[in-house]
């Protein structure tokens, strides 16, 4: 009887109610699919919706939003570039948009501190104006909030995405948005005489990684032609030397510092230690790649810094970087960040430490 009793009351507990969090999360145009298995791999079953094909899609996790940014800080994601939490949602129209303000209103939290205000719209969008003008509008409607509205190092962000029929909105701190960035999308002038803009993949490297490509002396670019990131180099002070047998840019032929030698990679030869970076963006497939830096990582010294782009040309992306960072591994370099910063294409870049 007892036993009998026993069971009822078992049977009558209330199930535990499921937690699960949402995020309108982003990646470069096309490689959304690899940011929903990097999702699965940390996560379990993702829920998801595209919202742009390729590059924008609403995902449902299993966890709390403290565990979500727990585990995305301890695994940072290659592909996934930016999350949005989703804390509000309601119809995409001017009413829901007053409902929103009201809202964001109440987040005392924000008062006093530096807020960046981050909109976007998805194509289509109820919001017909431009972004910016939303961002304006939202702005006003908070002028009583009593924070400071900034897009450098602020300590809370307010995400907003006006969709074609939804809007959707969270706060949160800018280290569980994976960047503080609108998107994720760290953009840059292209300045005058500029050689081409592979240039901004290592303005962004800089940026993302934190690297002081100030107190480097002596760097060698693989690859260089037409001289994109040799031009980074040496405005970053570095005596540099260019391997490439095609021509560079007539504006660094003659520049100080600057030792260019017109071979292949794997014709030239240096001395071990000479150099303290080393840095690579051939278009070359990524083992070969990989074969020819490795060659000559005897001329990098140990704790000196190697920054490679891996071009993705295979279906099978994230088993390819796997490969190439374990070669990269076998010859003691450290690996401190795989990512598909903004500025690459069907790439990613790898920056290591040698030890």
């Amino acid at each position: 009887m007892n036993d009998l009793r026993q069971d009822t009351e078992e049977q009558n507990i209330a199930p535990e109610e499921e937690v699960y969090s949402r995020y309108i999360c982003t990646a470069n145009h096309g490689f959304a699919p690899y940011a929903q298995e990097e999702l699965r791999r940390l996560f379990g079953a993702v829920k998801s919706t595209l919202l742009l094909p390729g590059e924008i899609f609403l995902a449902t996790l299993q966890s709390e939003p403290e565990e979500v940014t727990r585990l995305l800080t301890q695994n940072l994601p290659i592909f996934l570039r930016h999350i949005q939490p989703v804390q509000f949602q309601d119809e995409g129209t001017m009413e829901a948009l007053q409902r929103l303000a009201v809202y964001l209103s109440r987040h005392t939290e924000l008062v006093g501190e530096k807020v960046s205000l981050n909109v976007r719209k998805g194509d289509p969008s109820f919001w017909q104006d431009s972004p910016g003008e939303l961002r304006e509008w939202l702005q006003e409607q908070l002028q009583n909030l009593g924070a400071e509205f900034t897009v450098q190092d602020p300590a809370w962000v307010i995400s907003v995405y006006a969709d074609g029929n939804a809007l959707y909105a969270g706060v949160s701190r800018p280290e569980a948005n994976l960047s503080s960035w609108n998107g994720g999308a760290i953009r840059f002038r292209k300045e005058d005489g500029q050689i081409s803009r592979a240039k901004f993949k290592l303005m962004e490297a800089e940026k993302e990684f934190d690297i002081p490509f100030y107190s480097f002396r002596n760097a060698l670019d693989i690859g260089a032609s037409p001289g994109g990131w040799t031009s980074f180099l040496l405005e970053r002070g570095m005596k540099v030397t260019a391997v490439d047998p095609a021509l560079m840019h007539e504006s660094l032929r003659n520049y100080p510092g600057l030792k260019i030698l017109r071979k292949n990679a794997g014709e030239v030869k240096f001395r071990d230690n000479e150099f303290d970076l080393l840095v690579c963006d051939m278009s070359w497939s990524p083992k070969l790649m990989a074969k020819l830096v490795t060659g000559l990582l005897h001329s990098l010294s140990p704790g000196g810094t190697a920054i490679v782009t891996v071009k993705l040309m295979h279906k099978k992306p994230l088993a390819m970087i796997k490969e190439i960072i374990a070669m990269f591994e076998g010859e003691r370099m450290q690996i401190q960040r795989a990512k598909q910063l903004f500025h690459n294409r069907d790439e990613i870049t790898l920056y290591m430490i040698k030890y």
